[in-house]
């Protein structure tokens, strides 16, 4: 048959207003104008969708001459059905159906049918002839081998479904990177399983082919059984109950329906796998921040409370008045919403497996950390204004002086420390917190500079001598948890991120 001819029949198989993207190439391919304009009708007469019991897209068209033709057009295996070829005829065509897609091709078969009389109810009744192959190239986008390398360096499975022929499943896959040792399953094979027996199959097999809809909802299904937490791509309105059924569904913006979109969780507006991967990194990196800046927030309250009640339990002159908490949150608020929230993903947080499902966001080790920060700047800066009253002779004005000053620095140190997602403290994201460190010296320079301003916060500019010290007991008393950055063997985030 010549490859026009070959090219309008399968053209006439295809949607009239495909969202397809084989469906749009056949058309424009076609001229699906002209043939209008050669007087087929604009629309078809019946249709017959795809369906499990036959993968083939079969339509009915009114033609110029008053007959009728169906196109058909769908799986191999289907139109040879249709065609009802003979062993030996339908044997060759696979070989080369075979040969095809072992070069990573979309191989349709395409057939067509004259009715001169009665149409038939059921398309495998016709008396349809074998037209030809049309293959189809889908190159990988440069991103997804990439994409596909990170995603499994954090511990992530990609499971490839389709529907394509198994051998052209395995091609893409391999050029994509994805995991073929186990080689595939088909959804015959998925359909017949035992429920028990497909999850322990999908601990291995990561390629899926000639998958009807109903079997993309039993591969979620069992991946969740299993304790997966399981996302779920999918563009057309069969995929709606497997991406409903996903812990998280993902539908594509462009080319994905509406029905799609209305079931999915997330719609990627560039339809791109890597976009996935990506929104995995932010996870992480958000995961990891909040978990960082509700660590800052807890270990710093703990010093401000204690110099605030214990100075007076101990009989010592109050430490900290209310204009000095004030000034003190107005470091705290910047730092947790503009410092925390610029830190970039720690280099390794797409090397690590998912955290667990249930792990919570604040739990007892990061309790505990808090907690050992938080005291350990108390004891430093209450040990310091406590030896200046008792031993060191300072005044009321400057001991306090001193040890606001170490309390200050000692916030800034915790907050750099906790905010460094692998101990990278000159970076230059870091921007932001070196300008609010330079503010807050700005603002201390002032007060203790401007007597009035002393006066109302009850202070004095420490010597040169008791100033190095306050700086020094602040800088070692926020910043000595750094040290839990050099420890041979550890990670700086223990399982963070999302899971998936």
């Amino acid at each position: 048959m010549p490859v026009r001819e070959l090219v309008q029949i399968a053209a006439l198989a295809s949607a009239v207003r495909p969202v397809d993207p084989m469906d749009r190439a056949v058309r424009a391919l076609s001229g699906a104008g002209a043939l209008t304009a050669a007087g087929v009708a604009s629309e078809p007469e019946r249709a017959w969708p795809l369906n499990p019991n036959l993968l083939a897209v079969v339509q009915l068209w009114q033609m110029p001459d008053g007959t009728r033709l169906a196109a058909a057009k769908g799986a191999p295996e289907a139109i040879f059905r249709l065609c009802r070829l003979a062993p030996d005829q339908a044997a060759r065509m696979i070989g080369i159906v075979e040969s095809y897609a072992g070069l990573g091709l979309r191989v349709l078969c395409v057939a067509s049918a004259r009715l001169d009389g009665r149409v038939f109810e059921d398309p495998l009744l016709g008396d349809f002839r074998f037209a030809g192959l049309i293959g189809f190239i889908d190159p990988l986008r440069a991103e997804v081998p990439q994409a596909l390398q990170e995603a499994r360096r954090a511990g992530i499975k990609v499971v490839m479904i389709t529907g394509d022929h198994p051998t052209t499943a395995m091609a893409i896959a391999a050029a994509a990177g994805i995991d073929t040792a186990a080689g595939f399953m088909v959804g015959s094979e998925i359909e017949e399983l035992p429920f028990d027996v497909l999850c322990e199959k999908l601990k291995t097999v990561r390629v899926f082919a000639r998958i009807a809809p109903e079997q993309k909802l039993r591969i979620v299904q069992a991946l969740r059984q299993d304790g997966e937490i399981v996302a779920m791509t999918g563009d057309g309105v069969n995929d709606a109950p497997a991406l409903e059924a996903a812990h998280i569904g993902v539908a594509m913006g462009q080319r994905g329906t509406d029905v799609a979109r209305e079931a999915a969780d997330l719609v990627l507006l560039n339809d791109s796998f890597a976009s996935i991967v990506g929104a995995v990194r932010l996870g992480r990196r958000i995961f990891s921040n909040l978990r960082r800046a509700i660590t800052y927030i807890i270990a710093i309250h703990i010093p401000i409370a204690g110099l605030a009640l214990l100075p007076l339990l101990l009989g010592l002159p109050p430490m900290l008045y209310p204009m000095h908490i004030v000034l003190l949150e107005l470091v705290i608020d910047p730092t947790c919403a503009l410092v925390f929230e610029a830190e970039p993903s720690d280099r390794k947080a797409m090397q690590r497996p998912p955290r667990r499902s249930g792990e919570l966001l604040f739990g007892r080790r990061e309790l505990v950390l808090a907690l050992v920060q938080g005291m350990g700047l108390l004891a430093a800066v209450l040990a310091l204004y406590g030896s200046l009253q008792t031993v060191g002779g300072a005044d009321e004005p400057t001991a306090r002086g001193a040890a606001f000053i170490a309390l200050v620095i000692g916030n800034l140190m915790l907050a750099l420390t906790d905010s460094a997602a692998s101990g990278r403290i000159f970076a230059p994201h870091r921007r932001v917190f070196w300008a609010i460190t330079a503010g807050v010296v700005v603002v201390l320079a002032i007060v203790f500079t401007i007597e009035t301003l002393s006066a109302i916060f009850a202070v004095e500019l420490p010597g040169a001598g008791l100033l190095a010290l306050a700086i020094g007991t602040g800088i070692v008393g926020g910043g000595w948890t750094a040290l839990r950055h050099l420890w041979p063997g550890r990670t700086s985030e223990h399982a963070e991120g999302i899971a998936i």
